[in-house]
């Protein structure tokens, strides 16, 4: 995505709740590789913490954001071509994550 792909993108609308949110949510991730990458980003992090509990070292969680945004953002900007919903609505993005995956894991979703 150029600079120029972003700034023609159509403005988010507005959300009051994450229920509102999230069918906006899954309607930017509808590329099945985007949505894999999520899902090897999410499965990383709950690695990564495994990690820190087992070894008690806190020096594993500088690669949290790495493993969690880094493989969602190639997803977004490779294969979505759109902005991470993350910059405007932080929260309800990194809850969508976490049910998209539970979504996929219970079948709901394709994984």
């Amino acid at each position: 995505m150029t600079l120029q792909d972003a700034a023609t993108q159509p403005p988010t609308p507005a959300f009051h709740s994450f229920a509102e949110f999230y069918p906006y949510y899954l309607s930017e991730h509808i590329n099945d590789t985007s949505r894999r990458l999520h899902y090897i980003g999410s499965l990383l992090v709950l690695g990564i913490l495994a990690v820190v509990l087992l070894t008690q070292s806190g020096w594993w969680l500088l690669a949290l954001p790495v493993a969690g945004y880094g493989f969602a953002w190639v997803g977004h900007f490779f294969f979505e071509k759109n902005k991470p919903a993350t910059f405007q609505y932080p929260l309800y993005s990194f809850m969508g994550d976490w049910v998209m995956l539970k979504d996929a894991l219970t079948g709901r979703i394709r994984f």
